[in-house]
């Protein structure tokens, strides 16, 4: 989904992104409130090594971040209307997908349309990450988190379809942005599949856990982003996954849709 094409909804409707919205005292309690105030988290990264056990160290909270300015109010997508759209949370997602008459992927339809019709390879494009030296995706190399030499091409976010597609025409299904899907994030859901042996089309836990924070309400996110690389989190391999709070965002975070047969008649 892209900045163009957000924007075309945004006309349509007057919604108003999650980022747009001034935080709510009783989800931040404690919080002063001068401190609540619209924004979204923003990667700044650091301007030398860093312990990378402390993201908070490349991850800042900036107020007037939102999908109109993905970096803080000193940014804008004039320019970028070809980029991912990002700084959207996962009910924005889905309000964009209802208005389109779309829905967004399951967890299982994502992977299924990203393997592109390979099934055991690493990545969507096979088992090398540069088949003949050819970087397939926009991911992060140099020195994670603070320095990305743009050695794919880009350094950061990349406009839509700049690498090959996959098996089936699709662009952008590993690294540039992360996409949300459908399905709660539990980590024991696919083990628990598999014990009943085999699944066909699973469509998702019932509800989120998260045993690092339980209680808090996740969805799951695929694909890995720009920021992906084998020093951190290699998350552009097909098979791997991500995690985020049903109302957060950031400006790695993107999605895309898919569009029911009920919706084609």
């Amino acid at each position: 989904m892209t900045n163009a094409e957000f924007a075309r909804f945004i006309k349509a409707t007057g919604y108003i992104t999650v980022a747009e919205r001034r935080p709510r005292p009783k989800d931040f309690p404690g919080v002063p409130a001068d401190k609540l105030v619209a924004g979204s988290i923003v990667f700044r990264p650091p301007a030398h090594a860093v312990n990378l056990d402390d993201p908070s160290q490349w991850w800042q909270y900036v107020p007037g971040a939102d999908w109109r300015h993905p970096e803080g109010l000193r940014s804008d997508i004039h320019g970028r209307e070809n980029d991912p759209v990002v700084q959207v949370a996962y009910e924005d997602a889905v309000a964009y997908a209802r208005w389109a008459r779309k829905r967004l992927p399951t967890e299982a339809e994502w992977e299924f349309a990203a393997r592109g019709g390979l099934t055991g390879k690493a990545y969507v494009w096979g088992d090398s990450l540069k088949p003949n030296g050819r970087w397939m995706a926009n991911i992060h190399e140099g020195r994670f988190p603070e320095i990305d030499t743009g050695e794919d091409g880009y350094a950061g976010i990349a406009p839509v379809a700049r690498y090959p597609a996959n098996g089936f025409g699709l662009y952008d299904m590993a690294g540039n942005v992360w996409q949300w899907v459908n399905d709660w994030y539990r980590p024991d859901y696919y083990a628990q599949l598999a014990v009943m042996g085999v699944a066909r089309n699973p469509r998702g836990p019932a509800n989120s856990f998260d045993p690092d924070e339980p209680g808090v309400a996740k969805h799951v996110q695929r694909g890995g982003s720009f920021l992906c690389t084998s020093q951190y989190c290699s998350r552009y391999m097909v098979g791997t996954r991500g995690k985020g709070e049903t109302s957060s965002a950031s400006n790695h975070i993107g999605f895309r849709c898919v569009r029911s047969e009920a919706a084609r008649t």
